[in-house]
Order: structure tokens, then sequence, then C-alpha cells
């Protein structure tokens, strides 16, 4: 694919693919799927963490709170099928979650379907924001590209940790959009030879039955809203060439 040819049309050639159910699995879980010409396909999934059959999961994790962490639903879920090492590791103080604090594991064998899982800090609860969601999203993207993922899950689950301070499909969004504009960046390095080549095949953003239309809908805006976003920004090269120095 020739990237800064098709930069320029994000807008006129995104592709809405609906996909549900999966062809050939009846059961399989509703997914809704939007083409980029930036050769990443993005996609609202139906599914938990546990069992997303992915390279790289991601979920963002409140600060620690001494007087007690909240575990609902499909937390409880990842940390109930890891043997508690997720609240094992907060209660500890050797994953807090401060903001932009990372942690990449290999899960226990034969527990949750992610091959690796990247935990990145949001910090705490009541200073939770869309900023702090979309630094989230450039983390995960940098870091996916970093580790070689190609296929990469990522759920908020801050419903699951007992916050209702922003909306999940606005959150969604905003994730999704800085993610674009990473790889975007990423993608121009690895042309003027300032990174090794790699490409994702897809990133997938995971959302319960109650949010997934609302996750949709608000995904959807945001490729549109980074498509616009990348037809302004500066094309020329990072690095300036200096001219030869004159021979007379």
């Amino acid at each position: 694919m020739d990237f800064e040819r098709n930069r320029g049309w994000l807008l006129m050639g995104l592709v809405l693919t609906l996909a549900m159910p999966a062809r050939g699995l009846a059961d399989a879980p509703p997914e809704k799927r939007f083409e980029t010409p930036l050769g990443l396909t993005v996609s609202v999934k139906q599914i938990g963490p546990v069992t997303q059959t992915t390279d790289l999961q991601i979920l963002c994790i409140l600060k620690h709170d001494p007087a007690g962490d909240r575990y609902i639903e499909a937390m409880q879920d990842f940390n109930d099928k890891q043997g508690g090492l997720l609240s094992a590791l907060r209660e500890r103080g050797e994953f807090v979650g401060e903001l932009g604090e990372t942690l990449l594991y290999t899960p226990p064998a034969r527990s949750i379907t992610p091959k690796r899982v990247l935990l990145i800090g949001v910090g705490a609860a009541k200073e939770l924001s869309l900023d702090r969601l979309r630094l989230a999203g450039r983390i995960a993207l940098r870091e996916a590209v970093r580790l070689g993922a190609r296929n990469v899950s990522f759920a908020p689950t801050l419903r699951d940790q007992g916050s209702d301070v922003i909306d999940v499909g606005e959150g969604d969004g905003a994730v999704v959009e800085e993610v674009l504009l990473a790889y975007d960046t990423e993608k121009r390095l690895q042309q003027q030879g300032l990174a090794p080549r790699f490409t994702l095949a897809s990133w997938v953003i995971e959302a319960g039955p109650k949010y997934f239309e609302s996750a949709s809908t608000q995904v959807a805006a945001a490729i549109q809203k980074a498509g616009e976003a990348l037809k302004q920004r500066d094309g020329s090269p990072y690095v300036r060439v200096k001219a030869a120095p004159s021979s007379k």
C-alpha cells in the first residue's frame, strides 16, 4: 500500500462492514468493523478480555484504592480466572495504576485466551478524564507496535471498576482517535527509515452488550475525526536534510 497516497482519502475510503455474526459461526459475538486507509481494521466487539483471542490484550486500570478496589463483572472474571493476579499486584503496590504506568505480562497457563496482557494506569478515579483516555490510547498503540503485536484488543473496563464519570462510547471514541493518529506517526517514521517496518492488522474495542451500539457509533465518528486531523498534518519529512557545502 502506498501509505502517503492513501492518507488523503481517509474519509472517502472509510468502509463500514457489519459482521454479526462472523461468517460460519452462528454463535460468534456481535462485531462491527471499520476499514481505514491506514491499513488497520478497527472494530467494536461484544466480548470481554477473558475470552478474546488476541496477541495483546490491553486494559485501563484505575489507581489502587487502599480502601478497596472494585471488581465488577468483566473485571471480576478477569481477576478470578488468573487466580487473583491483578488484585495481588495492586494490593502489594507493585502496579499502582498511576497515570501512564504500564505493566506487561504473560497470563498464567490455561487461564485466559489472550497471549499477553498490557495494563495501563489512568490514575485516581476522581481525576479520570477523556484526556487521560487519549493518553492511554497513544501509549497502547506505541506499545503494541514496539511489541510487534499484529492483533490487539483494548478494554477500558472503567464501568467494571465502578467508575461512571465518562460515557463508555465517548471514551472508546477518544481512545480510537488517538490510536489512529499515533499509528499514522508510526507509519511515517517507518517510511523515513526512523523505525523498524511493522504493520498492525486489527484493533478491537471490547464492549459489553449495554454499550455495544453506543461504542460503535462513537468509534465511527472518531475515525472520521481522525481522518480530518490527518489531512491537516504536516506531511514533510521529520528530519531536515542540509544542503551539501559548496565546493567553490
